[in-house]
């Protein structure tokens, strides 16, 4: 392998995948790519975001016969390397795997962000879903979503709940539950989920939302914490058994999403030619058998689409940013 390294959301993972809507210069992709290329990881190295780059990206080295290295530029909620994509020369030689983080709440959570998610960026494909978990401690005298919302209301502002910070899904998807349940809860940020879950494990909180990576769902099947409902519009095949929050609460969704990008104005041919090399990796079989073990869904699909679903998306956000009184610094 050649690498170096309240929009319902239901509605939105329901789409069916079509055509293209992208612009840009004229170019032709015959003989693209005839040299490295980078992959713009704006997290750290070790989360789901980085595992998914690394996957589709060294499997898609192996089908061009050219390196791709990924690049891990973490910092500012995925704003720094976003900002370090938007402006690289438009080539298909440097490419960013975004999120709804660094492409949705971090630039709606700042005054002036240092690129527009909409015009700066061509969008590529989306390439995975990754539903959340709501865990709980097994102090907590409940076992299932409306224990925990009943609970909640006959002790209004007395449970807390962590996220790994502020506009990150795990806090906007406790948010989303405030919201629609009526529920009061009390938010503790950390810098990051692995110290959140730390402290869920110790009792210093009550419940927190988390990726289903392997090391949380064990934890889960342990019996050392308590895995209530996914975050999905539909069950996780990574937890069957598990119901979601929207068999609760109709409606309900809010899903981690990592989806590949260009810089604007790359050439059509060029955006096309990765769209369907890296659609064809999302849906072989033995890619989405590795990402299904970290909790992932592929969800490949058109450029066109993508950009629908980020303005979607987006619109989504900022409505329960408001809700969540959270103002951009």
């Amino acid at each position: 392998m050649k690498i170096i390294a309240m929009l319902c959301g239901a509605c939105l993972l329901g789409m069916n995948y079509g055509v293209s809507a992208q612009t840009g210069s004229a170019g032709s992709a015959q003989d693209y790519p005839n040299r490295p290329a980078r992959w713009i990881m704006p997290f750290a190295a070790g989360g789901p975001s980085d595992f998914v780059a690394r996957l589709v990206g060294g499997r898609l080295s192996e089908v061009f016969g050219q390196p791709i290295v990924v690049d891990n530029r973490a910092g500012a909620s995925g704003m720094i390397g976003s900002q370090l994509a938007a402006r690289a020369a438009p080539d298909g030689y440097t490419l960013l795997v975004g999120s709804g983080t660094s492409l949705g709440s971090a630039p709606a959570l700042t005054q002036k962000p240092p690129y527009d998610p909409m015009t700066d960026f061509a969008p590529i494909t989306l390439l995975v879903i990754n539903p959340q978990i709501l865990l709980v401690h097994n102090s907590l005298p409940v076992k299932s979503v409306k224990d925990l919302i009943e609970l909640a209301k006959s002790r209004p502002g007395q449970l807390n709940y962590g996220s790994g910070g502020i506009g990150a899904t795990p806090h906007l998807s406790a948010e989303l539950l405030k919201s629609m349940a009526g529920i009061d809860l009390v938010h503790v940020a950390y810098k990051g989920s692995a110290p959140a879950l730390t402290d869920l494990l110790g009792g210093q909180l009550h419940l927190a939302f988390n990726s289903m990576q392997p090391s949380v769902m064990t934890l889960v099947k342990n019996g050392r914490l308590k895995g209530l409902a996914v975050t999905s519009a539909r069950r996780s095949p990574a937890a069957p058994d598990i119901p979601t929050v929207g068999e609760t609460l109709p409606g309900y969704e809010n899903i981690a999403w990592f989806g590949l990008f260009a810089p604007a104005k790359t050439p059509h041919e060029i955006v096309m030619k990765l769209n369907a090399n890296v659609v064809n990796i999302l849906r072989e079989p033995e890619t989405a058998q590795r990402l299904a073990s970290q909790g992932a869904q592929p969800a490949p699909g058109t450029p066109a689409e993508l950009a629908k679903f980020m303005r979607l998306e987006t619109e989504r956000l900022k409505k329960l940013i408001a809700y969540a009184g959270m103002k951009p610094d």
